[in-house]
């Protein structure tokens, strides 16, 4: 009998849009019955953590064209205790943005390669387009269309885990 694989899913959120992307991630991975996922905010999140699985969803929202300290803060108490452990374990990212997200996931992906991991995914970014700081601050609400997509990355990567495909 083989040792089910596990997802993974590491996010930080402070209005709420990232913890339903990865809510949805979470969903559509469990749709793989022979898929564990973990899912686990960054603060909780440790070497220990990424070391037990074999795949990888980091999720942060968009903090001043950067990744949240908190995912930050993670990386930096993970990224040593566990170099050279996971070479060539897949990985995906998502980021909630409110006008772009790319530097947040330039930032994910230079610390995945610093890991060598895999991506096997381009980084899923929902902009929405809070450009006040009313609007920055106030608790997000992510579209069905979004969060089909993150369902569906989620499933994917679940699915590729149990073949071997990553």
């Amino acid at each position: 009998m083989s040792v089910p694989k596990t997802l993974l899913i590491v996010y930080h959120s402070l209005t709420g849009g990232t913890h339903q992307m990865a809510e949805a991630v979470r969903a559509g991975a469990a749709l793989e019955g022979g898929c564990q996922v973990r899912l686990l905010h960054a603060a909780q999140a440790g070497p220990a953590d990424v070391l037990a699985a074999q795949g990888y969803v980091f999720a942060t929202p968009e903090n001043l064209a950067a990744m949240s300290g908190q995912l930050k803060d993670f990386f930096d108490r993970s990224y040593y205790a566990v170099l050279d452990q996971v070479n060539g374990r897949p990985y995906a990212s998502l980021v909630c943005a409110g006008s772009d997200g790319s530097n947040a996931a330039r930032q994910i992906a230079r610390i995945a390669t610093g890991w060598r991991l895999k991506a096997v995914a381009e980084p899923l970014i929902v902009c929405t387009h809070a450009q006040t700081p009313e609007a920055i601050l106030a608790p997000k609400q992510i579209g069905g269309e979004d969060l089909a997509r993150c369902r569906a990355l989620g499933e994917a990567l679940a699915t590729g885990l149990v073949l071997g495909v990553f």
